[in-house]
């Protein structure tokens, strides 16, 4: 006798919590927050999660080591200004991430500045707010010295290293083999003996092999390959390494059959690394750099349904925001097979009425597809739908200027 296959499913999500038929966010129902955003579709970001979260990774993680915000995951002014007070520092990729990062109060000489193109214009910029400087060419190190002697100051520089390894598992890697980011590893020693030629101030090593990995035991092996390349380059500095950033690479579960990362590994080998550190690299401060992983799981994205239509039997729910927000939940951002993040109705929570439906935006494409035959409660136009996991990547990663459809609003809460 067959047995019914059982289709993975997604990880709860229970960090936000319901009240009767209303999802609640920062203590709000979600008709009361739609109506503080003034129109749909937002996004909205739980400041009490974002809270909560990291407060998680402190108690799970080594009190020496250092834990920065990578604002690229959401840039939010308002949300920056939140982490800040949180974290010990903020990475900026970009001189207008910079300047929110300044504005939000973040201390500059905890600031980082990574990206493989910056422009000398952005450098100069850097110099003079006194921030580190992730360098990743050698172009790089010649305009910071020409900088650096137009402004009689400092410029405070730590290498971007291009590992000979990857970050196994991880969603996008962003080091080993042929890789735009950062000095690869071999090249390494040669830029140090420049950066000390330059007169340039030394302060350490950027390692960042990977992002978006849920296996702990992945994490881990990169963490420790990435202090060990750090420590066979330091013999090459100029000066004794103060800053190691090791990277982040932490994944939240966005699909069906993902499973949460477990934090524990991790903190028992960063600990390690810091006892070793304590001899080996005594005066260097470990860090690590996250984004999606702090930011990811207290945000939601709500769209409200302007029709239900029914096509060859399949039921559309057309909405009134679509890949134009959200580029990263209609599969465009990166996926290379298409899967569902998790979608609920948030405002039919505890519908017993279920159906399988697609939610569609209003763009005149078909890759404007948020949920493709998902499991929902049976919704009607002016229902609001809601998806999860939407705190990364969104409003600033997708294309909100596509066939004319108004911006999102978003909101801290």
């Amino acid at each position: 006798m067959a047995t019914e296959k059982t289709l993975p499913q997604h990880a709860p999500m229970n960090l936000f919590r319901s009240a009767g038929a209303e999802l609640v966010v920062g203590g709000l129902p979600l008709a009361q927050l739609a109506a503080r955003a003034g129109s749909t579709p937002f996004y909205a970001y739980d400041r009490g999660l974002l809270t909560q979260r990291v407060a998680e990774l402190r108690a799970a993680l080594p009190q020496a080591v250092k834990l920065h915000y990578a604002m690229k995951a959401n840039p939010l002014p308002a949300l920056v200004a939140h982490m800040a007070g949180l974290v010990d520092g903020i990475d900026v990729a970009s001189g207008g991430e910079l300047a929110v990062a300044l504005e939000s109060g973040a201390d500059p000489h905890e600031i980082s500045f990574a990206g493989p193109g910056k422009r000398a214009t952005e450098l100069r910029q850097a110099v003079e707010a006194g921030i580190l400087v992730n360098v990743e060419s050698f172009r790089e190190i010649d305009l910071l010295a020409t900088i650096a002697r137009e402004f009689g100051k400092a410029a405070r520089v730590a290498v971007r290293v291009n590992p000979d390894f990857e970050l196994k598992s991880s969603g996008m890697k962003m080091g080993g083999g042929p890789k735009q980011f950062g000095i690869d590893a071999e090249q390494t020693p040669q830029a140090l003996a420049g950066i000390g030629k330059a007169g340039l101030a030394f302060e350490g090593f950027h390692l960042f092999a990977g992002s978006q990995n849920l296996k702990a035991e992945a994490i881990v092996e990169a963490q420790q390959k990435s202090y060990e390349l750090a420590l066979r380059l330091a013999q090459d500095a100029p000066a004794p390494v103060r800053f190691l950033n090791l990277g982040g690479g932490f994944g939240i579960p966005y699909f069906p059959g993902e499973q949460r990362l477990e934090l524990a590994p991790i903190g028992v080998n960063l600990a390690a690394l810091v006892e070793r550190a304590q001899t080996e690299l005594p005066q260097a401060e470990l860090v690590i750099e996250l984004g999606r992983y702090l930011v990811g799981e207290a945000g939601i994205y709500v769209t409200r349904v302007l029709d239900r239509k029914i096509s060859r039997g399949q039921v559309f729910l057309v909405c009134d925001g679509g890949l134009n927000h959200h580029l990263s939940a209609s599969g465009n951002f990166g996926q290379v097979i298409r899967k569902n993040y998790p979608v609920a109705i948030g405002n039919r929570m505890d519908a017993t009425e279920k159906e399988i439906a697609s939610v569609v935006g209003p763009l005149c494409t078909p890759l404007d597809l948020l949920a493709d035959r998902m499991e929902l409660a049976r919704a009607e136009p002016g229902d609001l739908v809601v998806i999860f996991q939407s705190g990364a990547y969104g409003a600033s990663a997708s294309p909100q200027a596509f066939l004319g459809h108004p911006p999102v609003a978003e909101v801290l809460v």
